[in-house]
C-alpha cells in the first residue's frame, strides 16, 4: 500500500512511499523492522523526497520534556518528536534561556543534533550533554556524550558513522543559570542589554521577514550551507567583492554567507518549473507546485554552477535529498 509523502515534507513534492510507520513510544523501535531501504523522519522540514520512495518512512512522534534543576544549570531532557520552536518558547516561559537565537527553526528535537542546527552565532552542540538513541544493529538503547557526537558545522556522527544505524530517542540539554546573550550577528547587534525574550522576539521578527512559512509556501528552509573558505581564499574574494559578509570560523578559516553569493549572482526569482529562488531570501528555494524532483536537481545544479563560476566557491546543499531508495547528494561534478 502506498502512502503520500506530500504532507510529510515541507517542500511538498508529490511522492509516495511503500510503508509508513509513526513511532509514539520509543519501545516500538524494538519491534520495528528496519528493512532497507528506510528513512527516518521528524517534521520533514529538512528533507525532500525527490521521487516515490521504495521503502519505509519511520516518523518519530514521541513526546515529553523533563526539567531537572542542578546547582549551576538546568538539565532538560526532551523526546525526539517534540517540536523544536515550541521547546524554545516553553523553556523561556519557565525562565530558562539559551535557545532564543535558535527560535523558529522548523523541525523536531531529535533532528536537531543530526544537523547540529544553528543560527545567529549559536549552534545546538554547545548545549547538548548527551544524546540517547536506539542502536539498530544491536536492538538496544544507547547514549553518546557531547564529545562522542563529533559535532561540527551542520555535522555530527549521526550523518556519518551512525547514519542509518541509530534512531535518536531523546536529547539531554544543559542550560546555564547565568545567561549571556549572543548578539554578534545581523539585527541582533542593535539590541542593548536585552532580555532573553527580546532576543527571541528579534530572531522571530527577522526570520519571518526573510523566510517564508513552509506551511503557506512550500520550502525546506535554508537550502545551502554557508561555505567555509581559508583566510587566503577570503582575501582573494574580497579584492573583487569587498562587501561579502564573512565570519571567523576557527583558526585560518571564514564562513561566507551563501545567500549573499546567490543573490549577488542575480539568481533571486530564478525559476525552473514551479521551483524558485525566493524573492526575499536567496538561500531558500520555494515550490509553487507542478514541480518534480528533476526540476529541483536542475535548480541545485544551476545555482552551484553559477556560484562556482563567479566566485570559485563550491556550494553544498544542506537539505537532505531522498531518491527512490537512498539519500543522494547533488555534487559539483553534476553541475560543471
Amino acid at each position: 500500500m502506498a502512502y503520500s509523502l506530500h504532507s510529510l515534507h515541507t517542500f511538498a513534492l508529490n511522492s509516495q512511499c511503500q510503508n509508513f510507520v509513526e513511532i509514539t513510544d520509543s519501545a516500538q523501535l524494538k519491534s520495528q523492522c528496519f528493512k532497507v531501504p528506510f528513512c527516518l523522519l521528524g517534521e520533514g522540514s529538512n528533507t525532500v523526497f525527490l521521487n516515490d520512495y521504495a521503502g519505509t518512512v519511520i516518523k518519530m512522534a514521541t513526546q515529553g520534556i523533563t526539567i531537572t534543576e542542578r546547582s549551576h544549570d538546568f538539565l532538560v531532557s526532551v523526546a525526539a518528536g517534540e517540536n523544536w520552536h515550541q521547546l524554545v518558547t516553553y523553556l523561556l516561559e519557565q525562565g530558562i534561556a539559551g535557545f532564543e537565537n535558535l527560535a523558529l527553526i522548523p523541525g523536531t528535537v531529535g533532528a536537531a543534533p543530526v544537523q547540529n542546527i544553528g543560527a545567529y552565532g549559536v549552534e545546538i552542540a554547545q548545549f547538548i550533554e548527551a544524546v540517547d538513541y536506539f542502536d539498530i544493529d544491536s536492538g538496544s538503547f544507547k547514549s553518546l556524550t557531547n564529545q562522542q557526537c563529533h559535532f561540527a558545522y551542520r555535522e555530527s556522527v549521526f550523518k556519518h558513522a551512525l547514519k542509518n544505524k541509530a534512531v535518536i530517542t531523546q536529547v539531554h540539554f544543559k542550560l546555564s543559570k547565568i545567561w549571556q546573550p549572543v548578539l554578534s550577528y545581523g539585527p541582533l547587534q542593535q539590541l542593548k542589554n536585552p532580555t532573553p525574550q527580546q532576543v527571541c522576539a528579534q530572531v522571530i521578527q527577522t526570520r519571518n521577514s526573510k523566510l517564508p512559512n513552509p506551511y503557506k509556501l512550500a520550502n525546506a528552509g535554508s537550502f545551502f550551507k554557508n561555505p567555509i573558505i581559508t583566510n587566503s581564499e577570503l582575501a582573494q574574494l574580497i579584492t573583487t567583492y569587498p562587501e561579502v559578509p564573512h565570519y571567523p570560523h576557527g583558526a585560518g578559516h571564514h564562513k561566507v554567507a551563501a545567500g549573499w553569493l546567490i543573490e549577488q549572482a542575480g539568481l533571486k526569482g530564478y525559476k525552473i518549473a514551479g521551483i524558485e529562488v525566493h524573492q526575499q531570501q536567496a538561500l531558500v528555494l520555494v515550490n509553487h507546485g507542478n514541480s518534480t524532483g528533476d526540476d529541483l536537481i536542475n535548480m541545485i545544479a544551476h545555482i552551484q554552477d553559477i556560484v562556482l563560476t563567479r566566485y570559485n566557491i563550491s556550494l553544498e546543499h544542506e537539505v537532505r535529498l531522498i531518491d527512490q531508495d537512498n539519500e543522494c547528494h547533488i555534487s559539483l561534478e553534476q553541475s560543471v
